[in-house]
Parts: C-alpha cells; structure tokens; sequence
C-alpha cells in the first residue's frame, strides 16, 4: 500500500505580473514540491478584493497567473491547481473561524498596520480578517506544511493558534501546519536599483524582472542596472549593487561566465557594460520560453478553464470532508 503523501497549500494573488523574485523564491520550491507531496496551489482571488480590484480585470489577471505558474513548470495532472472563490468551503470555514478570532490580536497583526498606513480611505473588514481567511486557505486542506517566506511567518503562526484553538474548543481535527522550503533558506532576487531591496510587483517596474518582460525590456532593465563606479580591490568586499548583479548570474549564467566575469572585477578591468550585456543575453534564455509559453497558454482559455475546473473538484471534495467533519465537532449537525 502506498503511503499517503503529506499535504502542502500555498496561494498567490492575482494582482501584478509574476516576476523573478516569485519564480526563484516560491514557483520553483513548488516544481519540486510536486514530485513529493499532495499539493494544493490556488489563485488568491478573494484576497485581492481587499484592494478593490477592477472587476473587467480580474478574470484576465487570474488566467495570466494560472498561465505564468504551468508555465513556469506546475504539472496540473500532479497538483491542485485551482481558484480560491471556486472552493465556497473555505468562505463557509472563514465564517466558522472568525468566532475564535480576537479583534485585538488581529489589530496587532504587523501587515493589517501596514495596511492602515498606506491605505487609511480603505481600512474594509476583510483586510482586518485577512490572516483568518489566509488561515483557513491551509486549514481547510489539513495541510502540515506550507512554503513561505519570513514576511509569512506571523501568519503561519495565527494558523497554527486557529488550529490549536479549535481543536481544544472542539476536539482534534486540524494538524498545525509548519513552514517549509528546501535547503535553509529561500533565494532572495535583489532589485536592480541597488538599494537592497528585493524584486517585487509593486515596486520601481525598471528595477523588477517579470516573467511577461520581452527580451529588449530585459536587455533594458538590466543595462540600466544601478552599480558602483569602482573595480576590485585585493580583499575589498564587493558593493551591494555589484554584488547583486553577480547572484542574478548564478541563477542563469554558466559557471565558466561567472569565473570569467569574477576574475575580471578582482584584476580591476571589469566592464560593467559587458557584465550587464551577458547577464542581459542569459536572462533573455531563461525568461523567454516562460513567457512564450505562458502567452501561448493564455489564449487557450478552454484549456486553462479546464485546469481550475479539475483542481476545484479536487479541491472541494478535501474541502468538504473537512468542513463537514468541523461542524459536526462544533455541533452543527441537525439532521441524520
């Protein structure tokens, strides 16, 4: 008898393009999470109406997501692939999980205060709920692990605490679930304007490589790239901004290029011009099948419709069995 796989949830919301910092930081833990667990990926739709998002928009940002993500290398016969609102168990879930929820504590919630701050005309109840919601996104499907990064780290942790709260409320039914990746850390994709951030939707679109880019907008972005005026020096740490240029190269350059371009920036003769135009040439190969794929994608919206429709079934009926086992515990259940 095979042994039953261990069920892994993570969401992404349809909002911005998917860009390199998604890819190398989520999307290819997941390719590899395919082969090894019982996975459930779903487009975040419900939470991106916390920010009011157009609604001709919407459909077109949640087949470009689906798209980017099967063509980025998810195998929808292997994962759940599906949309958030396509799972009415989880809102039903929501609803049940936000009587053991504390205004308090999710006013404490570091993201909610962010929210407050940046967006004080539209402080909506489902921004105050968000981690209840997100929660219950990893609850429904009893899943123990759950890829994320630091930023996530107090939302899994309010996971674990509505699991924990339920379960002693009621009795023993959600497992709490923990973060994981491989290896002991995620990569973190620096932004190209060199001030230490990383790559990210919402930020500077110059200094953010996304996966729609066409390889002039590559080629562009990168020749652009901010990097300090100085060249190597014997035992000189290398500028944060040359630096980055350099991890960006160990994701798609040849060892041999980067050897090249190292020994170049230590002997003082680096051209940063040749460094950004390689660098600019190998990205190019590795985003445009990508991209190519996913516009292909995009315009097969049976296609696509038929993926979400397949993940929701498989979804729902994970879904439903947890649901259905949460109300009986809770006691509502009034019918034989």
């Amino acid at each position: 008898m095979a042994t039953k796989k261990e069920i892994v949830v993570s969401g992404i919301r349809p909002t911005g393009y998917l860009h390199l910092g998604n890819y190398f930081g989520a999307i290819r833990n997941y390719i590899r999470m395919q082969e090894d667990f019982d996975c459930y990926f779903f487009v975040a739709d419900w939470h991106s109406l916390t920010t009011h998002p157009d609604p001709k928009d919407l459909k077109g940002n949640v087949m470009r997501v689906l798209a980017e993500n099967i063509a980025s290398g998810l195998d929808p016969e292997k994962v759940a692939l599906y949309v958030q609102s396509d799972v009415p168990e989880i809102a039903e879930l929501y609803l049940l999980m936000n009587m053991l929820a504390y205004v308090g504590e999710l006013e404490r919630v570091p993201t909610f205060k962010d929210k407050v701050r940046l967006q004080p005309d539209n402080v909506n109840a489902g921004l105050l709920t968000y981690p209840v919601l997100m929660s219950v996104d990893i609850l429904i499907q009893r899943a123990v692990k759950v890829p994320v990064g630091k930023d996530q780290g107090q939302h899994l942790e309010m996971a674990r605490n509505f699991a924990q709260r339920f379960n002693q409320r009621y009795g023993d039914l959600f497992p709490e679930p923990q973060a994981f990746n491989y290896g002991d850390s995620l990569v973190r994709i620096p932004s190209l304007d060199g001030k230490g951030g990383k790559m990210s939707k919402s930020e500077n679109e110059m200094a953010t490589l996304y996966l729609a880019d066409t390889d002039e907008q590559i080629r562009k972005k990168l020749s652009k790239a901010k990097t300090d005026s100085s060249s190597g020096e014997e035992g000189a740490p290398m500028p944060e901004s040359v630096q980055n240029l350099f991890d960006l190269m160990k994701l798609v350059s040849t060892p041999e290029s980067i050897a090249t371009f190292d020994a170049a920036y230590h002997a003082g003769t680096l051209r940063y011009s040749d460094l950004k135009g390689q660098l600019g040439e190998d990205m190019v190969k590795f985003i445009a099948p990508i991209r190519e794929k996913a516009a292909a994608l995009q315009q097969d919206t049976q296609y696509l419709e038929k993926v979400m429709k397949a993940g929701a079934e498989k979804a729902r009926a994970n879904a439903a069995q947890t649901l259905h086992q949460a109300k009986k515990l809770i006691g509502l259940n009034y019918y034989q």
